[in-house]
């Protein structure tokens, strides 16, 4: 074996620096580390692309909450309930008569008037 190896390095004298058991034992550590292990850089990758991800949707969802904060806000008026009733569900007054007007491209909820 011991000749083998001599042979090589022989013949490709950059092999010279795997003839130290350190050498080989600190890259066995790291291709241990990098790729075989449970917490492996690879995983980590994984791990820390599924953190961004639940940043983000944290910071959806907080402007979510924030948004619907301001609207329940806003409806503790009545005047602004009555406002949002008119717009989203089309109710109207006893007295009074309501024409929807689609544009096109529009969805039907938006242009109420």
């Amino acid at each position: 074996m011991r000749k083998a190896f001599q042979n090589l390095v022989t013949r490709y004298p950059f092999l010279k620096i795997f003839g130290s058991r350190y050498v080989l034992v600190l890259l066995f550590f790291t291709v241990w580390m990098l790729f075989l292990d449970n917490y492996s850089y690879l995983e980590h990758r994984v791990l820390n692309k599924e953190i961004d991800e639940l940043e983000d949707n944290k910071k959806y969802y907080q402007d979510e909450i924030r948004k619907d904060n301001e609207n329940i806000k806003k409806l503790k008026n009545p005047g602004q309930v009555e406002k949002y009733a008119r717009e989203k569900y089309y109710m109207k007054r006893d007295n009074e008569d309501i024409y929807i007007i689609e544009f096109e491209g529009e969805a039907p909820d938006e242009g109420a008037e």
